[in-house]
């Protein structure tokens, strides 16, 4: 860093010696890694280049269809990219998805019927799922198990797949559905490589091939050079206010797979015999198409905050997952603090550390869909992305903080150094 801007960011944040002497090695450090992601990233931007030159995209397709939105070319031409970009028969990208968790629910809802099991191989689902599968305290008013859909689980074995425990499983022919967490959720486990997910499912179907394996692809877009669907996954989804929405997306979520299969989705999105056919789009095409071509730069901007992250928090002495040498399947960086206060103070210093509402003081609350309080720290552009700088906590032991995004990686470091600064000096 030169100098100038040392003084600049001392004098503006009242950073101490400490925090910057560790800036120093840390940045060093995480060099080598950089340039790995790199790589990834150019790969996947000719993926995405390629996937719209293919489609033929012009400005036509920034369409602004309103009432039942029919024949719009923009919304029908998006799927299609999607599909060649994750090498699928079919997708359906829509604003209409209010979060990720809506786009799971629709895959799931729509893919399931009474009697039939989901189960899910990598141990209990992210939380905001609990809900939608009914294994949550609360009331269980239109879940899957109000409509008859039972659930097994399968817990992870020293944060693996456990084949023996899966397979015995699988023995239960009411299974229909497979579930796979890409990302870690509210776990102390390192995302799975879509290596890994690819072995578990080829070992899947070498027992049943009539289970269809659904991926929650959530955090995990562009930070490898496949996805899930190039290694078999029936159906997946996610967000668009994460990795694949660029940044510029302003709201929905996405489902690509197998065509009878998204098909089956989108009728839960709309209605059986409209599905995707209809869903107005209100000018949003414009800004959905540039945030999937940004896509790949912003989420390896988001990486290489989580990188400098793991490094810089293991040299202040707390414990990270994954180091920042590890190989990565999300932007998700998790830190392990021991202390309610420490976990609140680097909450807090992420909140300082945004563009938006840094003046605020985020404080631990009970959020819909959640057991435990969380704090959530978010100056966001577009409220609740989480490709942009944020970091959320449940306030439960250990006390960990999962930090994601960034839309470029200076501001991803200025964030990291305030929340650093904020634990060091409080």
């Amino acid at each position: 860093m030169l100098q100038i801007t040392k003084d600049l960011l001392k004098n503006t944040y009242n950073f101490g010696d400490e925090t910057l002497k560790l800036y120093d090695i840390a940045i060093k450090d995480v060099e080598e890694q950089f340039k790995i992601y790199d790589e990834i990233r150019e790969y996947n931007q000719i993926k995405v280049l390629k996937a719209f030159q293919e489609e033929r995209i012009s400005d036509t397709h920034f369409t602004n269809s309103s009432g039942y939105g029919y024949d719009d070319i923009g919304r029908d031409s998006l799927d299609k990219v999607y599909a060649r970009i994750f090498n699928a028969e079919a997708a359906l990208v829509r604003p209409h998805f209010v979060n990720g968790t809506h786009a799971i629910g629709a895959a799931l809802f729509g893919n399931l019927r009474p009697g039939d099991k989901l189960l899910a191989v990598s141990g209990k689902p992210y939380d905001t799922l609990h809900n939608i599968i009914g294994i949550s305290g609360e009331e269980k008013i239109g879940s899957l198990k109000e409509y008859g859909v039972n659930y097994e689980q399968v817990d992870l074995k020293e944060g693996k797949f456990d084949f023996e425990a899966i397979k015995e499983a699988l023995k239960d022919s009411s299974v229909k559905v497979i579930h796979i967490q890409r990302s870690t959720g509210y776990g102390w486990r390192n995302s799975f490589l879509v290596s890994e997910i690819g072995e578990i499912i080829s070992y899947i179907k070498d027992i049943r091939e009539d289970v269809n394996v659904f991926v929650d692809n959530c955090y995990g877009e562009f930070i490898d050079v496949i996805e899930p669907t190039d290694v078999g996954a029936d159906l997946i989804a996610g967000s668009l206010i994460k990795n694949i929405g660029g940044g510029l997306a302003p709201s929905g979520g996405y489902i690509v797979g197998k065509k009878e299969l998204v098909t089956q989705a989108a009728y839960r999105l709309t209605i059986p015999g409209i599905g995707g056919e209809c869903g107005a789009t209100f000018g949003l095409m414009r800004s959905l198409y540039q945030g999937l071509f940004l896509a790949p730069h912003v989420a390896m901007e988001a990486v290489k905050g989580a990188v400098f992250c793991a490094r810089i928090m293991e040299l202040a002495g707390f414990e990270v997952l994954p180091k920042y040498d590890e190989k990565r399947s999300d932007i998700i960086q998790s830190i392990k603090f021991g202390d309610p206060k420490k976990v609140i103070d680097f909450c807090k210093g992420i909140q300082h550390g945004s563009p938006i509402d840094s003046y605020v003081e985020c404080e631990p609350w009970a959020m819909p869909g959640y057991k435990d309080e969380v704090i959530m720290a978010a100056g966001a552009f577009i409220q609740g992305a989480s490709i942009e700088l944020s970091a959320d906590a449940p306030i439960r032991e250990p006390y960990i903080a999962y930090l994601q995004g960034g839309l470029t990686f200076d501001h991803a470091k200025i964030g990291i150094l305030i929340a650093l600064n904020n634990v060091l000096n409080k």
